[in-house]
């Protein structure tokens, strides 16, 4: 059996939901009226899409919604999850992607947060943010999911990397980052080794500034941003006017990033 593709879900529940959704009630006061008119739309559009439970309104993830449905603001509930605010892109080839991350070389954000805001994440959907790690377990918890990280560099030329399992383990374990195969149309900076630059990032447990979870002798995350780091970094999207992926972008003058999980039937 493939080591990253689970039998069966966890049973129990990670405490500390509730504390979490302070941060989805930001999102909705601000989304309300285009939640409701996404919500209004769909429920006109014919039967019910498959939910993440019978007693959910909501979507699993944003590969459950029709695919001729436009990319925009949404409402998922991974398993075990509250509700979720994302945004749901239904243009990108396969469509059904969640977006996770997205950010700008001159982004508003700052990415220096702490381990609670980054557990539940921070951000406007329609924008630049960060879901939030603990929804990214939940989220790749319900079964395989790939993953596609998306650059554009300074020349407005897009590139991408994809790794065909994903998976956030939980907060117990440091939320370390397990990763697949690579296909792109670059080199593989995620799980590769790469000791000239910053080790790698596959297995590497999640640092932020309050939370040192590196293999390097200071705090990779002090200088940036939250990050699957080792010592520290090959490849780095969550930082302020300091976007890097070697190849596309090495001093860190990419001009966005976008991070987007969709199921897979690999295993």
């Amino acid at each position: 059996m493939c080591p990253l593709c689970p039998s069966h879900p966890p049973t129990r529940c990670l405490t500390g939901l509730q504390a979490g959704t302070r941060w989805l009630h930001g999102d909705l006061v601000l989304l309300l009226p285009t939640v409701v008119t996404m919500l209004l739309l769909r429920a006109s559009a014919g039967p019910a899409v498959p939910t993440a439970s019978s007693r959910s309104p909501f979507p699993a993830d944003c590969s459950r919604l029709r695919k001729n449905s436009p990319s925009g603001v949404y409402v998922i509930q991974p398993a075990r999850s509250p509700p979720r605010v994302v945004w749901c892109d239904m243009d990108t080839e396969g469509k059904g992607w969640t977006v996770v991350q997205r950010n700008s070389h001159d982004t508003e954000l700052t990415w220096k947060q702490s381990w609670t805001t980054y557990k539940y994440g921070f951000g406007n959907v329609q924008s630049d943010h960060w879901l939030g790690t603990e929804y990214l377990h939940l989220l790749t918890q319900q079964g395989t999911y790939k993953v596609r990280f998306v650059v554009r560099n300074k020349a407005n030329i897009t590139h991408y990397a994809e790794y065909d399992i994903f998976r956030v383990e939980s907060e117990a374990s440091g939320y370390p980052l397990r990763l697949g195969r690579f296909s792109g149309d670059g080199d593989d900076y995620l799980t590769g080794y790469h000791p000239k630059k910053g080790g790698i990032h596959d297995n590497m447990k999640f640092s932020t500034t309050d939370k040192d979870q590196d293999q390097y002798g200071g705090n990779c995350a002090s200088s940036y941003g939250g990050w699957w780091y080792d010592r520290c970094q090959n490849v780095l999207l969550n930082a302020k006017n300091h976007i890097v992926w070697p190849g596309f972008c090495d001093n860190g003058d990419c001009a966005s990033s976008l991070i987007l999980v969709k199921p897979t039937d690999i295993c």
